[in-house]
């Protein structure tokens, strides 16, 4: 269990502060941890009793019903009441506070705030827990009310689980699970609540009997629930390759140089883990492959964060919405949280007809970068660097920014290679082509201008000529589809060359120092007459 979390609570005992708000869906285990705290005389030194509330039942005391206590008001005279040092613990009291746009219920507030002296001042120490899985605080009693998170399991808690249901089903075959298989699977449950990780290795060993390291997808797959159940944030599962982007050597190796950074064995050199990286630059240049990519390099879950579902028509519950998505991508950690597009995310915040909602949120998600500790690497991708505030550009929010530009003569022959090889894989269809360094270099010198995206669209023309003539395709179909491209350089050329001049003092450059080409200034294409970004070998 988190000590930080115990010492944080047992102060507050200690302190009488009157109302904690404790957020969790592990009811059970909270009240475990609270009786434990409340009962020793080392921790409160006051020892209390452990009074539990449900609508549905009133209060009880070691199992025994009190009678007549279920009705709120009720309750909350009893609460007064007492005659012993006592914790109370109100279970889904928050249905009283305002729920799905009903108004808080009045009385039962007014009331609650009328008992905080006594609660204070009471020659009994008497405090209030109000446990339930959603945040809703009525404002009156803002200023009155601590809210805490109860952690996740930790390894320790975890491990202790997934034994604890090794003994208890001796029958289960356990003869390929080596030590080194126990820890991978109980890490693995690393962000589960512990009856999820029950579940998880319940499901794990009834499916042949057994328990071992082939049983991993099994975890991984009930994490990808915990991700599914928020609404927010989207599973991306992707089998891209970093071979798979062509050139940006820069971006793939600082990536790599900082795989498995999180670590125990990096820990030795007492190495922070990555914070995330900002990629900007020119459409259709492999900002979104990267970041799938990303994902494959170090074997880690992304997490894909979509603003447009965090706000929500509820007064307050786009805040609430943002703080469930970080909290669950932290739960899953190590992970990847990808924002693609960042500046449309951000395009309402200066307006005033939300409210401030969009700042609030904004702000909120700026302090996460900075101060999370959990070890989750962001990757946020624009277009539009104009859109995106100082604030976030700033040095700490991101580790490094990154533009990548218009590919070079190198990195088209490798986009051409990526993509010929991927789609050209039935003889029929590839004749007489033969992807090889003499055909992409060809290529790529009749495609100066084109990104990524439009080369990969000139193959896929190309190919759809060849099927609907139900031939192999050919060099002259590539030829022809490429002639008929108007390219983003042209349609685009001054966003980009405005792209470049920011990126030059501000971003570092995605493509790698000697593979960028050198252009005389008098090229007929002026676009490609300069790079952008600062050219260092990262």
């Amino acid at each position: 269990m988190d000590n930080k979390f115990i010492s944080q609570l047992t102060r507050l005992f200690r302190a009488r502060f009157p109302y904690i708000y404790l957020t969790t869906f592990e009811e059970e285990r909270a009240l475990a941890i609270i009786k434990n705290i409340s009962s020793s005389e080392k921790l409160v030194r006051v020892p209390r009793e452990v009074y539990i509330w449900t609508q549905t039942g009133g209060f009880t005391l070691n199992g025994q019903p009190i009678e007549g206590t279920n009705i709120p008001d009720k309750a909350i005279d009893f609460i007064k009441d007492v005659q012993k040092n006592s914790v109370f613990v109100m279970c889904d009291f928050h249905v009283y506070f305002g729920v799905k746009g009903r108004q808080p219920d009045y009385n039962v507030v007014r009331h609650l705030r009328d008992i905080i002296g006594k609660l204070k001042t009471d020659k009994f120490r008497k405090n209030v827990i109000f446990l339930s899985s959603e945040l809703i605080i009525p404002d009156t009693m803002s200023k009155e009310i601590t809210v805490l998170d109860l952690p996740l399991p930790s390894l320790e808690d975890i491990k202790s689980k997934f034994s604890k249901m090794v003994t208890q089903n001796a029958q289960i075959d356990t003869s390929e699970l080596t030590p080194e298989a126990e820890e991978k699977l109980c890490k693995a449950a690393l962000g589960l609540t512990l009856q999820e990780a029950e579940n998880a290795f319940a499901l794990a060993m009834v499916n042949d009997g057994k328990i071992s390291i082939e049983d991993l997808d099994t975890i991984l797959s009930e994490k990808m629930q915990v991700i599914k159940k928020t609404g927010i944030l989207e599973f991306i599962n992707t089998e891209y390759k970093i071979e798979d982007i062509g050139g940006l050597e820069n971006l793939k190796g600082w990536l790599i140089k900082r795989n498995n950074s999180w670590s125990e064995s990096a820990k030795k050199y007492c190495l922070p883990s990555p914070k995330g990286v900002l990629i900007t630059g020119v459409p259709g240049c492999g900002k979104s492959l990267t970041a799938k990519a990303t994902s494959a390099i170090w074997q880690l879950p992304l997490l894909k964060l979509d603003f447009g579902k965090i706000f929500a028509g509820i007064v307050g519950s786009s805040e609430e919405n943002m703080r469930k998505a970080l909290k669950t991508a932290e739960a899953v950690a190590p992970s990847i949280l990808w924002v693609d597009e960042i500046e449309k995310s951000l395009s309402g915040m200066n307006s005033s007809g939300d409210s401030g909602t969009s700042s609030r949120i904004f702000g909120t998600f700026l302090n996460w970068m900075q101060d999370k500790e959990a070890p989750v690497f962001v990757i946020a991708t624009a277009n539009n660097i104009s859109g995106l505030p100082p604030e976030l550009l700033r040095k700490g929010r991101f580790d490094e920014i990154f533009f990548v530009d218009m590919p070079t003569q190198k990195e088209r022959e490798e986009i051409f290679k990526v993509h010929l090889n991927k789609r050209l894989k039935d003889a029929e269809v590839s004749g007489k082509i033969q992807v090889n360094d003499a055909l992409c270099k060809k290529l790529a010198q009749m495609t100066e201008g084109l990104v990524g995206a439009e080369i990969e669209q000139v193959i896929i023309d190309s190919l759809y000529e060849a099927y609907f003539n139900k031939r192999a395709l050919t060099f002259e179909d590539l030829t022809s589809t490429i002639k008929n491209v108007v390219p983003l350089s042209v349609t685009q050329k001054e966003q980009i060359i405005s792209l470049r001049e920011w990126a030059n003092v501000r971003a570092v450059a995605a493509t790698k120092k000697s593979d960028m080409e050198m252009y005389s200034s008098d090229s007929a294409d002026d676009v490609s007459a300069s790079r952008g970004g600062r050219a260092l070998d990262v």
